[in-house]
């Protein structure tokens, strides 16, 4: 996931790299707690989240907001405001304080060569790539990655298994994605530079959501870019493309926060969070939302209550 609109801050810029610790539950975080150099923050005049226009960040939202009250700290959620291109800059410019962002992604957006994909090493990059005044807080055990799939009839009719098959199809395919999926890394881009893949047609839907699932069931795309979480791949029994090239990088949901806001009672409620939700949890969460039609605030309320991490 590609754009390089930040990257002008950090040309020539050498950072040294703090080294990593293991914790509990499959979580990596920076020794020296993931502060920043300036020094530490404060939450006691609130604190504002934000996130991305699709169900899953919406739900991880009002979670980081579940703990945080729980902890004592005033919170807003800003929900379903765009996608990274629009919240990176928001939450520099300080219109928002704190999102849930996924590891690869965010390191492709900041740093577009990269070639981390082990947790603990992209946790390291990001530390190297993110501007100043930004942080990432310790990943979670939970992730959700990018996938490519197609209906069992497009997979038997074109003899599709992996990425690297869709190659063989040039110019006849039609993908189905989110408009920034078009020149994204993991995308149409880096689809094109590993694989070597062109399709006929791009059509701007969504992440994951009504309009691109609704047209790869009538025909409408051939491939969609969908969400490891979504419920409906294997509701659909859609074939998930594999990637043996390695072009997708692992998702582990991370913290992406405002130094200004990063203290002790922040790290250490996000992290409770982190260590708890499962990537099963989260897919369930998902079902709830986009299925049952439940409210993504209730939803998260309601695992955090269940999980012990509010009252």
């Amino acid at each position: 996931m590609n754009r390089r609109t930040l990257l002008g801050a950090l040309a020539g810029t050498a950072v040294a790299v703090p080294a990593l610790s293991s914790c509990a539950g499959g979580i990596t975080s920076l020794d020296n707690g993931g502060t920043s150099a300036a020094g530490g923050g404060s939450s006691k005049g609130g604190i504002t989240i934000g996130t991305a226009n699709f169900t899953e960040n919406q739900v991880l939202g009002h979670l980081y907001a579940a703990v945080l009250r729980a902890a004592g700290v005033k919170v807003t959620v800003r929900p379903n405001l765009g996608t990274r291109e629009i919240l990176v800059p928001a939450l520099r410019g300080g219109d928002i304080d704190l999102l849930p962002e996924y590891q690869g992604a965010l390191l492709h957006y900041l740093a577009p060569k990269a070639t981390a994909t082990e947790e603990g090493a992209m946790q390291n990059a990001l530390a190297v790539a993110l501007p100043a005044g930004l942080q990432v807080l310790p990943y979670g055990m939970a992730e959700d990655s990018d996938a490519f799939a197609v209906t069992r009839e497009t997979a038997r009719k074109y003899g599709l298994t992996s990425l690297a098959d869709l190659a063989k199809h040039n110019g006849k395919l039609i993908i189905g994605a989110a408009p920034e999926v078009k020149t994204r890394e993991v995308g149409v881009v880096g689809l094109k530079d590993v694989y070597g893949v062109e399709f006929k047609e791009f059509k701007s839907l969504d992440s994951s959501g009504p309009l691109v699932k609704g047209a790869l069931r009538k025909g409408d795309v051939d491939v969609a870019n969908l969400f490891t979480t979504d419920t409906d791949i294997q509701a659909d029994d859609w074939v998930v493309l594999t990637d043996p090239k390695n072009l997708i990088p692992g998702q582990h949901i991370v913290p992406l926060i405002a130094d200004r806001k990063a203290d002790s009672t922040v790290r250490k409620a996000l992290a409770r969070l982190g260590n708890t939700l499962t990537t099963a949890q989260l897919t369930e969460l998902n079902r709830q939302v986009d299925k049952d039609k439940k409210d993504p605030e209730d939803v998260a309320d309601a695992y955090a209550k269940q999980h012990g991490l509010a009252g």
